[in-house]
Parts: structure tokens; sequence; C-alpha cells
């Protein structure tokens, strides 16, 4: 659907973060997408979370992990048992199984398992969300994690997890980060809603 079209209701964005990171519901009625999906071990957390911004679990549409770090993707695989299917875009497929590297006992982690996902190549994930009566794209945003993906909707809205904001970049950082914001920048985005941190207007 074009930018500007209103025949659809505008997202509403809630945050349900845990542990000083933000994770978001954007939602359109009561088709629901979770963005970032919580630590491991934290499934009791998450309900509470969810139940607190009066999110009922089971209108959880899709999920969607920014990048495949613990704090972003540690719930996956209990999400999905519970009936919310995992969204991935085809870039970060290979990345899933390296999660387990930075997993230890204690955390309680259920692996993710690679036969039963959403696969999607980000060229067409347009039409994957508008499932969920929302506009927008995925957008590849590399720079604090080389599967790092931005959800960025067609009002501006952009959901980018951990990208580095440019004023904390390191030096051979750089290219990769700033390339990864202007990728956004020449899609409209305005307002970016980080796994950490207020919300706030798109770096200059």
């Amino acid at each position: 659907m074009a930018r500007g079209c209103d025949t659809r209701a505008k997202p509403s964005i809630v945050n349900v973060g845990y542990r000083y990171t933000n994770f978001w519901v954007v939602s359109v009625g009561t088709a629901r997408l979770l963005e970032d999906l919580n630590w491991p071990g934290t499934m009791d957390q998450h309900r509470a979370s969810l139940h607190r911004a009066d999110v009922p679990l089971s209108q959880l549409r899709m999920a969607l992990a920014t990048h495949y770090h613990i704090d972003h993707a540690g719930l996956a695989q209990d999400l999905e048992r519970a009936g919310v299917p995992l969204l991935v875009p085809d870039l970060q497929v290979p990345w899933i199984p390296r999660l387990r590297d930075h997993i230890k006992a204690a955390d309680h982690h259920t692996g993710i398992t690679l036969h039963d996902n959403r696969v999607t190549p980000i060229e067409i994930a347009r039409a994957v969300l508008a499932e969920l009566h929302i506009d927008g794209q995925i957008v590849h945003t590399p720079g604090h994690s080389p599967d790092g993906v931005s959800l960025l909707l067609d009002d501006g809205s952009v959901f980018t997890g951990n990208l580095t904001p440019p004023t904390l970049m390191t030096e051979d950082q750089a290219d990769e980060v700033l390339a990864s914001w202007d990728r956004l920048r020449q899609r409209a985005a305005t307002t970016v809603y980080a796994a950490h941190g207020p919300v706030r207007p798109m770096p200059p």
C-alpha cells in the first residue's frame, strides 16, 4: 500500500520491555506483532508485561527479532510453543544457530528450531506484514550485528533494536553503521524506537 493511504488504522505501539530493554508490540486492531523477544527463561515476566499492557498473548500473530542475541531472541522458541510464529528474514537464518554459542545452562534457554519458522525474503516482507494490516517493511541494518534488521513502518516509525547510534560508534563500525542509518533515512524513517532508551527522532 502506498505511503499516505488512510484506509487502514494507524498502528499503535506499546512497550512491554523488561531488564532495561524495550520490546515493542505493534498493533492494528487485534493483529499484533512483537518486535524483539526478551531474555531466555523470562516467559512468566513476559506474560506479566503483556498483561500490564493489556495485550493478550493470544493476539500476538508474529514475532520478529531484530538480531539473534540472547536479550533479543532468548524467548523465541518459548513464544513459538505458545502459538506465536517466528518471522525470520532470510538473511538471519544462518545466525540463529550461533545464538547457542552465548547460552549458559543457567539461562534456561529453549533452543530455536529451524524448520517451522516463517522465513521470508526481506524484499517481500511487506506482503507478510500486510497480513497483520501493518504497512511497512523490514530493512537490513547491520552495524551492531551482521544479522541486524529494522522494522520500518510507513508512518516513519522505525524499530532499530541495537543499531549503534552514530554518536556511540567506533571507528571500525563507522562505515557500516552510517550506511544503515542512511538506508533508513532514504526510506523516510523519522522516529526511532530503539531497544534501549526513550523514543527519539532520527539522528542527523
